[in-house]
């Protein structure tokens, strides 16, 4: 019985691997439930390593789909006619654009501006410019000591 069980498992994280791990496509494709992914996936530590491999294979490849976006490539297909058809597509500003605000946060390619809470509450505490600020210690522009 375990060695049909992981013939199974086998079976599945070949589904899991062609189909760069989308459960449902590779469940469905070799007639498995999703709920026998999951409960493997929670109780089999190799599985699930297994799983995760898979996972970071498919993000390995879709980075390298983006860098085709962000480069711009050649692109060699067949018409109708079964003709070689080739052409450039050029780089893609959105995937530049989306490359950029994911990695390069860390040089200010972002949309806004994330603050720890506790440095602005210590940084407005600090600001004598701040209109927080105490003051009690300067005279009211609406005193007239010459009345």
């Amino acid at each position: 019985m375990d060695s049909i069980k992981k013939a199974d498992k086998k079976t599945l994280l070949e589904a899991l691997e062609k189909n760069k791990g989308i459960v449902s496509i590779s469940c469905a494709s070799i007639g498995y439930a999703r709920s026998t992914y999951y409960d493997w996936l929670n109780s089999d530590e190799e599985f699930k390593a297994a799983v995760a491999d898979i996972n970071e294979t498919a993000i390995d490849f879709v980075e390298s789909k983006l860098m085709e976006k962000v480069n711009g490539v050649v692109v060699r297909t067949f018409n109708e006619k079964r003709e070689p058809k080739i052409y450039d597509l050029p780089p893609s500003d959105t995937a530049i654009i989306f490359f950029l605000k994911t990695r390069g946060k860390k040089r200010g390619y972002v949309e806004r501006m994330e603050v720890d809470n506790m440095n602005a509450i210590m940084l407005m505490q600090l600001d004598p410019l701040s209109s927080d600020a105490d003051t009690s210690t300067n005279d009211s522009p609406t005193q007239n000591s010459g009345s």
